[in-house]
């Protein structure tokens, strides 16, 4: 019975730190829900609020002390993923302190970030006028390719299994 028991509590206790693993929590203090379109139509609203929002990186531009990161942002999931398969919400730029290597913030890369609302900036989306929130942010965390992919699997049974 003894056996039983230490492997029960070893196989939670496998499953629960499996669990925790996959999840990435970049922030866990309350933070504004509005979404980056309702931002930008009522700036003033929001101002210095705290949000966290994820995303696609769509261009970089290192200025003389700053940079600033254009987000296609998506909605997250509750492990903070973002989510493009659930359709965008807005674009917003993420302002971050120094210089940033293009290479760490490529084009098409996803992210979630924590961070304040720092003001809005009048730009274009094509030919159409369009209004970005600026973030500064507090943490961004970079998502490798293919993580919307990275789901929980589960495997029962005895035996060899290969994968390629």
């Amino acid at each position: 019975m003894k056996v039983r028991h230490r492997f029960a509590v070893i196989a939670a206790a496998a499953l629960l730190s499996a669990c925790a693993a996959r999840r990435v929590v970049v922030a866990t203090a309350p933070v504004t829900p509005a979404l980056p379109y309702e931002v930008a139509a009522e700036p003033e609203r929001y101002a210095g609020a705290e949000v966290i929002w994820g995303g696609m990186i769509l261009g970089l531009v290192n200025r003389e002390s700053q940079t600033e990161v254009t987000i296609l942002a998506y909605p997250l999931d509750e492990a903070q993923r973002p989510v493009p398969s659930a359709g965008t919400r807005g674009r917003f730029i993420i302002v971050l302190p120094g210089y940033v290597e293009r290479h760490d913030y490529p084009d098409g890369l996803f992210v979630t970030l924590t961070g304040r609302l720092a003001g809005t900036r009048a730009g274009h989306v094509d030919e159409h006028a369009y209004v970005y929130p600026l973030v500064e942010a507090a943490h961004v965390h970079r998502w490798p390719p293919g993580f919307q992919f990275d789901r929980p699997q589960w495997h029962i049974g005895i035996g060899v299994g290969v994968r390629l």
